[in-house]
């Protein structure tokens, strides 16, 4: 691989890694801040009117920067230096604290606003108090929460390269951005309805418009906490890296005595940490001096290709046709 080539392979893996995590960091603060202020005012809102539309977008604000919080915590947490009990370091508590997120955002802000807009179709009243003051609010929240969420699309733009914004958030591997992304999607959707329920309920003297409004809330953040929950299940499950980082790792495996790849098997410990485990060919005939120089410069080439391949393990081999193993290894070849 060239240098020219292996500069390219590097960009578009860091283009498809999820990007920096300072990038991350940025995004974060920038909800933080709307959705602390967004809170208070929508809760001073809902104890004017007693709209239950402006009390479920009030613990939704409260519930997003309390996540947003709860993905600070797990960056830092994350970068704490491996232990004997944790040999592969924390990379994956921020997987553990944007699965935590997604419980918040189903518990706190979901349900509470289906109970909440459950108790209002009970016995529905009119907004008699202050009338006009929701609908101001949840128009600057509206401009607040599109602020925060165009802070998060210019993070995410370069993090992204050519995907679109939805095949990034169900492929990135780092999960702060894709949980802003969405969070600030559902809140500017989630204001839209409480606009609507708001404005009917004046317009007609229905408090039952109100309680729809409210369970439309809940229920897209229901929808969304589930998204969530799928995608931080399947990283801390395991992924597995992208298909292109595969290619560049087999394209950079052989050669200085490698003939080839037996078979290879990678892991994400982190959104910037990938393991690398691959069973490689070396010739017949090599000393054991002769194979640990090979695997020492495929080492070399493999993260030269791959900057986020910091562990790695090879274990040499001869060369042997496969013998149709279930998974297209030779039989016998999974594991030694």
């Amino acid at each position: 691989m060239t240098d020219t080539s292996a500069r390219a392979e590097q960009q578009d893996h860091e283009a498809e890694g999820g990007g920096g995590h300072t990038g991350s960091t940025t995004a974060i603060l920038a909800a933080l801040a709307a959705n602390l202020g967004i809170a208070v005012t929508k809760f001073l809102a809902y104890l004017l009117t007693a709209s239950s539309a402006m009390l479920a977008e009030s613990v939704h604000s409260l519930a997003d920067s309390g996540n947003q919080v709860l993905l600070l915590v797990g960056g830092k947490q994350s970068r704490r230096s491996a232990t004997p009990e944790h040999p592969f370091g924390f990379g994956r508590e921020r997987y553990v604290y944007g699965f935590v997120v997604a419980v918040v955002l189903f518990t706190l802000g979901g349900l509470f606003a289906l109970f909440e807009a459950y108790e209002k179709f009970q016995e529905p009243e009119p907004i008699t108090a202050w009338r006009w003051v929701p609908v101001v609010v949840l128009v600057v929240a509206f401009v607040m929460e599109g602020l925060s969420l165009r802070t998060a699309v210019h993070e995410a733009h370069e993090a992204r390269g050519d995907q679109s914004l939805p095949r990034f958030v169900r492929t990135a591997r780092a999960p702060e951005l894709p949980v802003v992304l969405l969070e600030d999607s559902a809140a500017l959707l989630g204001i839209v309805f409480a606009l609507v329920g708001v404005g009917l309920t004046l317009l007609t003297g229905d408090g039952r418009w109100d309680a729809a409004g409210t369970a439309a809330i809940g229920l897209l953040l229901t929808a969304v906490a589930v998204v969530l929950a799928v995608e931080m299940k399947s990283l801390l499950v395991g992924e597995g890296a992208r298909p292109s980082q595969v290619r560049a790792i087999e394209a950079a495996l052989p050669g200085d005595g490698v003939t080839g790849v037996i078979h290879l098997r990678t892991l994400h410990l982190g959104p910037e940490e990938l393991l690398v485990g691959a069973k490689i060919a070396v010739p017949g005939a090599s000393t054991a001096d002769d194979v640990a120089h090979a695997i020492d410069a495929a080492e070399r080439r493999v993260r030269a290709a791959v900057p986020i391949a910091r562990v790695i393990y090879l274990e040499p081999d001869l060369p042997r046709a496969p013998q149709g193993g279930p998974d297209g290894e030779p039989d016998g070849e999974g594991e030694r």
